[in-house]
């Protein structure tokens, strides 16, 4: 097959969507598919005049692309583009698109699980893996999730929409409970995430947080496991269990070497297991979804477990946590690679 992998793209997250990207273009084209990176900001300028030839390029123009300690500088981003213009997408992208039998979204955050990216090439007509439109979006925005979750009958941890100008924000500090969370609705990555434990830690998470853009989300801290279950197809993965190191579960905890261990599978009990995994497939069938995501679980000392949030387009970096879980049960990268695109390229799209 000709595969475009779209990457990049002018979110926080564009670093992780990089690895996410070089790491499936080049196991598609182990696979045989000629598979080709194209970065959906920046696109491809000094493009050939037949674009069919770039599916050819060598290394599929795979950047040498790694993941920082902190998140990349969108303004820098955007000054790399040689026309300045307003658009999102990049030159030659669509064209590229449009030449190719799928496309595979290694895009993370905005204009990549948003549902964005996914309205294009359903007007385009083109095919692309993963969930379509509707219900990407409604996985990315955190209330609504936490909405469908709660009428499937899901528990979600106590939460409340803000919506606050600069001048409320001591008056909010004093009055939410604490420890709690505190975090943009859209964003991934554990970019836009506080962990106050107390009121002046509080006051400073609802300053930063409102940098992150769009609407603030208060939730109730719910002590206990990190558990993350990964949906494949109509099946459950093997939890993971996440042990950060002493500082939070951060942007750098989560992505640099050391910042935090991963097992998989979890050393829970069998029944723990299929409680999250069950919940897994619940969720990932009540918003929708299609072919694969990953749900964020918090296991309590009671033994309820808590869906934190579900990601669509979860990280598909090699050493990400749907990759191992996948591993776990005894399915390489570049096959997962391959089921991934093989599921969604026959998928009849319904939001």
């Amino acid at each position: 097959m000709k595969i475009v992998v779209l990457a990049g793209g002018i979110s926080t997250e564009r670093a992780v969507s990089l690895v996410t990207g070089c790491g499936v273009c080049r196991a598609l084209r182990e696979r045989g598919h000629r598979a080709v990176l194209v970065d959906l900001f920046l696109g491809v300028e000094d493009a050939p005049e037949d674009l069919e030839t770039l599916f050819d390029a060598p290394d599929g123009l795979c950047p040498n692309a790694e993941i920082g300690a902190q998140a990349p500088d969108l303004e820098a981003v955007r000054r790399l583009r040689r026309d300045q213009g307003p658009s999102r997408i990049g030159p030659c992208v669509l064209e590229l698109c449009r030449l190719a039998d799928i496309v595979f979204l290694g895009l993370h955050g905005e204009d990549g699980e948003d549902g964005r990216i996914q309205a294009v090439l359903d007007l385009l007509g083109v095919p692309y893996i993963g969930s379509g439109y509707l219900a990407s979006g409604m996985a990315m925005d955190k209330a609504v999730a936490k909405r469908i979750m709660e009428s499937a009958g899901v528990l979600t941890p106590e939460w409340r929409l803000l919506e606050y100008t600069a001048d409320e924000t001591e008056r909010l500090a004093a009055e939410l409970p604490v420890p709690c969370v505190v975090k943009a609705t859209t964003g991934g990555s554990s970019l836009g995430v506080f962990l106050p434990e107390d009121r002046a830690a509080l006051r400073d998470a609802l300053i930063q947080v409102r940098g992150f853009g769009g609407q603030v989300l208060w939730e109730r801290r719910v002590r206990g496991r990190e558990l993350t279950v990964a949906v494949l197809g109509d099946r459950a993965l093997p939890p993971i269990e996440i042990l950060p190191a002493e500082r939070g579960f951060d942007y750098a905890a989560k992505y640099q070497a050391g910042g935090a261990r991963e097992v998989c599978p979890a050393p829970v009990t069998e029944e723990e297991a299929k409680l999250v995994q069950e919940l897994a497939l619940k969720v990932h069938r009540a918003l929708g979804l299609s072919v694969y995501s990953r749900a964020d679980f918090i296991l309590d000392g009671e033994g309820k477990a808590w869906c934190l949030e579900v990601n669509s387009l979860p990280g598909m970096t090699p050493g990400s946590l749907i990759p191992k879980a996948a591993k776990a049960v005894g399915i390489d990268y570049p096959t997962l690679c391959e089921e991934i695109v093989q599921q969604s390229y026959h998928l009849k799209r319904r939001g």
